[in-house]
């Protein structure tokens, strides 16, 4: 990361859109990720995952969301005045990810505004959206984070 961020609060416009990442899931990393974190029998082994609803070894949806945590990381938010989130308004799982499925993730701003009671941060809703090698949409998430305002921005 730069000692000066390049992106702040002003950079979030509302209705900008944008594409990052690329990760696709091995076998090994879900059953590793499964083991330590949400070891239910569809995301261990493949018999029990081609037993279950998902016909095959399902990536757990919290893995996902590590995924396009890191995919954002890397794509702006170390490169940002990122202060943080006080949170998610909505996550939901809408297809399964399996072993060989490569996501991305899909970035739409929703709404931008200083915040009240700090106008030098602004609050930027965002919707994220992975996909996989098919376009389908496998997650949705919506929330808040709040970023510093340029050096100067008006309150």
């Amino acid at each position: 990361m730069s000692t000066q961020p390049h992106y702040f609060w002003e950079d979030f416009a509302v209705g900008s859109t944008r594409e990052f990442g690329g990760h696709t899931l091995t076998r090994d990393e879900i059953v590793r990720f499964a083991s330590e974190f949400d070891p239910q029998p569809f995301h261990l082994d493949e018999e029990a995952g081609k037993r279950s609803l998902f016909g095959g070894l399902a990536a757990s949806g919290w893995h996902s969301c590590a995924l396009v945590m890191r995919m954002m990381c890397d794509a702006y938010l170390l490169d940002s005045s990122s202060l943080g989130s006080p949170g998610l308004e909505q996550l939901k799982w809408l297809k399964p990810v399996l072993v060989g499925d490569t996501l991305r993730v899909r970035m739409t701003v929703l709404e931008a505004r200083p915040m009240a009671s700090k106008p030098h941060i602004g609050l930027v809703r965002t919707r994220w959206e992975a996909l996989n090698q098919r376009d389908d949409a496998v997650l949705v998430m919506e929330g808040w984070n709040m970023f510093r305002r340029r050096e100067g921005a008006a309150p």
